[in-house]
């Protein structure tokens, strides 16, 4: 007879716990995600600030020596920051390995003249002020998707609209996957499902969320989530390894992001960045090793999304000439 116990997914410490008395309830099967990617799988991962084609490089090193496997890279600097040169090679590197590229769209707050996002309230963030921003974030989606990009960041709602109804008009690929950013990600499930509707395709959550927030989210909504499961400073800093199996339970589909504390801030990236920038882009595939051997250890890294897979399923929208 085989032992259940012996191959069955475990919480941290568990068996150590009980034998003390002090063992945890089990989890509640209603809690789960009903939810899975296209194709199967329950998460994938992703190696976020890949700030040109150098640090790129570096990713797909290491991913290599480490076997670390990569559902998508994603940069945060801005299309506007790399050549069409820097572009393509990024482009054909990613392709070779069947990785999607996620590139991030134009001019945001954080980088513009407004003054209210140095006050206390931080005034409208990252968003895209005036016409002038949301056409530069427009020019650097057909820029990019006209070179091969088939994964585009976005960090303000009219933005996201926007960008949907190019792809519904096919200004855009029809294949283009839209990734609301960090900075501005929901964090209840009306605005998650929001949203979905307004054309994303793949959300980043704050890092701060409950495994209870997920479950309510996953009530509403089966767009794929994204998370760090250690966030920059910058988002917070939190450090969530011990909870990823659980993260997965509640939140499916989910792309696991191997952030990074304690690391300098590179954005926007320029050459006089470049040490920084290539020692955090391998110590944050290190920190995806560590979080595929804590899954392991577990019994809990089954379920992983076929490597290649990238589109998000059906979704639901609002209507695009509304």
């Amino acid at each position: 007879m085989i032992d259940a116990s012996a191959t069955a997914a475990r919480s941290p410490g568990e068996h150590a716990l009980a034998a003390l008395g002090l063992g945890a309830p089990a989890p509640d099967p209603a809690d789960a995600s009903p939810h899975s990617f296209p194709g199967g799988g329950r998460w994938r991962t992703e190696i976020p600030s890949c700030e040109g084609p150098e640090v790129l490089s570096v990713v797909l090193e290491e991913a290599a020596r480490l076997e670390v496997p990569i559902h998508r890279i994603s940069q945060g600097s801005g299309v506007w920051m790399l050549t069409d040169a820097e572009i393509t090679e990024m482009v054909e590197a990613t392709g070779e390995r069947n990785i999607e590229l996620c590139l991030f769209t134009g001019p945001r707050g954080t980088w513009d003249t407004g003054g209210s996002v140095f006050s206390e309230s931080r005034g409208a963030g990252p968003r895209a002020r005036g016409h002038g921003a949301v056409a530069g974030c427009v020019e650097d989606a057909v820029r990019a998707t006209e070179l091969g990009v088939k994964c585009l960041l976005v960090a303000d709602e009219g933005v996201l609209w926007t960008l949907h109804r190019a792809r519904e008009a096919g200004i855009l690929p029809a294949d283009t996957t839209l990734k609301v950013s960090a900075l501005i990600g929901p964090v209840n499930p009306a605005s998650y499902a929001v949203f979905e509707r307004l054309g994303a395709d793949s959300i980043n959550v704050p890092s701060d969320l409950t495994p209870q927030h997920l479950t309510e989210i996953r009530r509403v909504s089966a767009a794929p989530m994204d998370m760090y499961i250690e966030a920059p400073d910058d988002l917070g800093g939190y450090v969530r390894m011990y909870e990823v199996a659980e993260l997965i339970r509640r939140g499916a589909p989910l792309y696991l992001k191997f952030g990074l504390a304690k690391a300098p801030g590179i954005y926007p990236y320029g050459h006089q960045l470049r040490e920084a920038a290539l020692a955090t882009a391998r110590e944050r595939v290190r920190r995806g090793r560590l979080v595929l051997d804590l899954l392991a250890r577990h019994r809990a890294d089954g379920g992983m999304a076929p490597l290649g897979s990238r589109l998000p399923g059906t979704l639901r929208r609002f209507p695009s000439d509304a």
